[in-house]
């Protein structure tokens, strides 16, 4: 059985990687692949577990050794996915899922086509930054120009989400972690047919409902938050007005993504 290429975009903070960690423990033969990257370890992360990581002057000695799949710079820091993940998966013949960045994600589709493209969004703005918040409390430290820099960003990132072919709005954990799921499994059967094990119609309908072109109507009110519909131009979000009372709101889920 061939494996299937997974790949996961999202702005820092929209939950790609709880959603990633939940769905391997319902899914059996998906392999994920650990990132290298020049940015420190925050909190509790160990090297090798949530990144592998390395010296900038190591990783720009293993992208001249070709040793990347794709990489990128993203925030000052180096991010990267070694081409030994893929050969590993694949000698296993178990999928590999890949959590990158949207200019990683372009390396790899341009060099593998067939690869299965998924964008998780959040669904506001302000939920974002509450996210980013904690994840900062959680470090000890709240870094506004951090999270406000990381929001920005995450306009920009956001209107990449056409050249994605699934789109997941990650505003309920759980009906989040379900769709992923449902994504794989669909891919799984109508690439290898393989057969969906319980509730195969429903599973393969929720699949095709997060199908980009079926999202339009999902994706409006989320686009609109981020001004990607109906605005004239760059616009930087502005949350100068808003409290952190508000924040504690707006989101019953902390995340601990890049």
């Amino acid at each position: 059985m061939a494996g299937i290429l997974f790949i996961i975009s999202a702005p820092s903070g929209s939950g790609k990687s709880t959603l990633v960690s939940e769905v391997r423990k319902q899914l059996s033969g998906i392999e994920f692949s650990v990132s290298w990257t020049t940015r420190p370890p925050r909190g509790s992360e160990q090297n090798g577990r949530e990144y592998n990581f390395t010296t900038r002057e190591e990783f720009e000695r293993m992208i001249a050794a070709g040793v990347f799949l794709e990489h990128a710079e993203v925030f000052g820091s180096y991010y990267g996915t070694a081409r030994q993940s893929l050969e590993e998966a694949r000698s296993a013949g178990h999928d590999l899922l890949l959590d990158i960045d949207v200019q990683g994600a372009a390396q790899v589709r341009a060099k593998m086509p067939e690869a299965v493209s998924i964008f998780v969004m959040p669904p506001n703005p302000r939920v974002l930054r509450t996210r980013l918040r904690n994840r900062s409390r959680a470090e000890g430290v709240v870094k506004e120009e951090e999270v406000y820099r990381r929001l920005n960003a995450a306009r920009n990132e956001i209107e990449n989400y056409r050249e994605y072919g699934y789109i997941l709005v990650n505003d309920m954990l759980d009906r989040a972690v379900a769709q992923l799921e449902a994504i794989v499994l669909a891919e799984r059967y109508y690439r290898n047919g393989e057969a969906i094990a319980y509730r195969s119609r429903r599973v393969l309908e929720v699949a095709a409902a997060c199908l980009q072109a079926n999202s339009q109507e999902r994706l409006k009110p989320v686009l609109e938050a981020f001004r990607i519909m109906g605005s004239t131009g760059q616009q930087q979000l502005n949350f100068e007005e808003d409290s952190d009372e508000e924040d504690s709101d707006d989101d019953e889920e902390d995340s601990d993504d890049d």
